[in-house]
């Protein structure tokens, strides 16, 4: 016990008051602790109301989470028909198992696992999810809502921007002019633009130059828009990867007589992407935080249900729950893709010293 209260004295010294400015830092830092957490908890749980059905079973002075859990099917589901909603678990359960045996599995099944998984669970989930086959009535994407259109349209964006980006930034890198002026061009345009202006344009002047009679899906637009806005950050992300490797890596490769596709797949973009993981993993959390700007084109992602079920006139004035709850979700989300990625690079780091 003497050893770990030794310890622990010498770390706070060490770090948090080895220097004037530092102890002067770590007080400010505990006294805004102590003036913000307790109030917060006080309202957040001492003082909350959680049972009840109505707005009336809110009598204390604290936070209303019944107002959540009286629309948490509909944060959770948006307006997808209750008896239907058992698609949506299904896809996830099963989405969930690929992803344990993706992490369980040696590397030769993973590879197939992962092609398999990339080719045929998109329309396995899109089936489950809108149907027209098997029996299956057919729910219209615009009944879509809630943490499940955030998670389609974050997956969907993630999916399609990760392969998207690495063409592109091959195609920077290039020695092919047509291939790297086409790819500059793209990058720049679709990184001078705001998502906004991409969702207005993916849903109201698309149409407009589509022949007469050929529409596509609001939704399919919005995700269409995105993957493109998303893949052109992840292009520049892996092409500071790329030029992080040393030269004499391209040169061993050429050496070995192998295509160019093969350099780049066995040799280059393994060293390469793995040296800017954490980039990678960024542009995931910032896209996954952007999916809340599909709103603005009648999208109800979580925070737009949220929005829109803090305008019940049985509800008026609940809204901050809600939106800590919306918080709450987002942060769990993004910490959980910031700590495996954390975990990835270890691994990976532990991996080479073996070596």
């Amino acid at each position: 016990m003497n050893k770990k209260l030794m310890h622990s004295y010498y770390w706070m010294r060490e770090n948090l008051f080895d220097s004037p400015l530092n102890t002067l830092l770590t007080l400010l830092a505990c006294g805004l602790m102590l003036w913000l957490i307790p109030p917060f908890f006080d309202w957040a749980l001492w003082n909350a109301s959680f049972t009840g059905d109505t707005k009336e079973a809110c009598d204390g002075e604290g936070a209303c989470w019944v107002f959540v859990k009286v629309f948490l099917p509909q944060f959770m589901y948006g307006f997808y028909p209750e008896e239907q909603r058992w698609r949506i678990n299904l896809a996830i359960a099963i989405l969930a198992l690929l992803v344990f045996l993706l992490m369980r599995w040696r590397h030769e099944q993973k590879a197939k696992l992962s092609l398999a998984a990339l080719v045929l669970y998109p329309v396995l989930a899109y089936g489950l999810f809108y149907g027209g086959y098997l029996g299956l009535p057919i729910v219209e994407t615009r009944l879509w809502g809630g943490l499940f259109l955030t998670l389609v349209v974050a997956i969907s964006g993630i999916v399609g921007a990760f392969p998207l980006g690495v063409l592109l930034a091959l195609g920077r890198r290039s020695e092919m002019p047509v291939a790297r002026a086409v790819s500059t061009v793209f990058i720049e345009l679709w990184r001078g633009v705001p998502l906004i202006t991409v969702l207005f344009m993916a849903s109201v002047m698309l149409p407009l130059f589509l022949p007469e009679g050929v529409n596509f899906d609001k939704l399919l637009r919005a995700l269409f828009g995105i993957m493109l806005f998303a893949g052109a950050y992840m292009a520049e992300v892996v092409r500071g990867g790329l030029q992080s490797i040393p030269r004499g890596q391209y040169e061993a490769a050429q050496a070995l007589g192998l295509s160019y596709w093969k350099q780049m797949g066995f040799i280059i973009l393994p060293q390469a992407l793995k040296n800017v993981i954490p980039g990678i993993v960024n542009t995931f959390i910032a896209l996954f935080k952007d999916t809340t700007l599909v709103l603005i084109i009648g999208l109800f992602d979580l925070l737009g249900i949220i929005q829109a079920t803090a305008t019940n006139a049985s509800w008026l004035g609940h809204a901050i729950e809600g939106y800590v709850f919306a918080a709450f979700v987002f942060w769990v989300f993004c910490y959980s893709m910031s700590r495996y990625s954390q975990h990835i690079e270890m691994k990976l780091s532990a991996g080479k010293e073996n070596n």
